[in-house]
Order: structure tokens, then sequence, then C-alpha cells
């Protein structure tokens, strides 16, 4: 999305011509792939684990590392492979992300009128506001050393990027939809 507003402020006029059917197309099967991939690496390496303990894992829901924690074997490789995947997958569109709006920024700034800045910013702000908390959380529970968080604080922040987002998702685009606004102030009268 940070690259389709990309377009649409920096190259208005070319955007038909950049964004095409093909495109698309391609950044979901690529994405899709990559998700594959990572999924199956990590389904390979636990599967190479031993368990002896108990069975039962102290998260809201089968996450990677407390199924990692359960393990009776050396999970030290695994875990320095899971931060270097992380971080391609998880770093590498933050970049692109990043990138995509300080040109967008760089482009506002540029435009002589304030309504005309104003339209351009907030018709990234409900994407940027969805990006930050659902990066922020990530980035947070599985770029960082987990040695010294407690097990409440990664659960709070894993149910963040696992249901807040999701949740918040839906809501922050449809406050964006001038009918849903009509609608709401026509309720407070």
């Amino acid at each position: 999305m940070s690259y389709d507003r990309y377009v649409a402020i920096c190259n208005p006029l070319r955007y038909l011509s950049i964004m095409t059917h093909n495109l698309c197309v391609t950044s979901v099967s690529v994405i899709w792939l990559v998700a594959f991939i990572v999924t199956l690496i990590n389904i390979i390496s636990i599967y190479s684990l031993h368990f002896c303990g108990p069975h039962i894992i102290d998260h809201f829901y089968c996450d990677y590392d407390p199924i990692l924690q359960l393990s009776c074997s050396d999970t030290s490789i695994i875990q320095k492979l899971n931060l270097i995947i992380g971080g391609f997958v998880v770093t590498g569109p933050f970049i692109i992300i990043v990138m995509s709006y300080m040109y967008i920024v760089i482009t506002v700034l540029k435009i002589p009128s304030n309504t005309g800045k104003y339209k351009a910013f907030s018709t990234c702000s409900s994407h940027l506001i969805v990006v930050s908390v659902f990066y922020g959380t990530l980035m947070i529970v599985y770029m960082f050393p987990t040695k010294g968080h407690s097990l409440i604080l990664s659960k709070i922040l894993s149910l963040m990027y696992t249901v807040l987002t999701p949740l918040l998702n839906p809501i922050i685009y449809t406050l964006r939809n001038k009918d849903i606004k009509n609608a709401l102030n026509r309720l407070k009268v």
C-alpha cells in the first residue's frame, strides 16, 4: 500500500501505467511465496527439535518462541536463523515503507496550497497509523532479545499485532469514508 500511495502522490499522471494488474499480481505472488518459504523453514526447524517436558504453552496462541522454549534441544541456531530471516522479512518491507513515505513527504511539502497538503497527508495517515502499530509491536516482539521481557509483556505485544491491528484496520479505513462520517454526524444530532 505504501508503494501504491507513493505512486499516487509522487507520480499521479503515470499511476495507471505503473500500477498495472500484472504488477499487483506479481507483488502478491512474491509476498505469498516468501511467506510460504519462511513458514516452511520454521516448520522444518521445529520438526527437528525434541520435546521431553510439559507440553503446556503459556501463551494466548501457539506462537513460535513459546514452542522453542518447550524444547529440550539446543535452539540457539534456530533462534539465530529466525533472527536473520526475521531481519529480512520484517525490515525489508519496513525500509520500503519508510522510503516511500519519505518521498511522499518531500513531494507533499512542495505542494503550494495548504488544502492540497492536507488532502495528500490525510490520504496516507490511516495506512501510516496501522503500519506503525503493526511494525512497532512486531519488531519489539521478534527482533529484540526476549531475555529481559516479562512473559506478560510478550503476550500483550503479541496480542497487539495479531488482534489489535486487524481490529483497527476496518475502523481506521472506514472513518475515512465520507458516507460513514456523515452517518456518524447524523447520530450525534
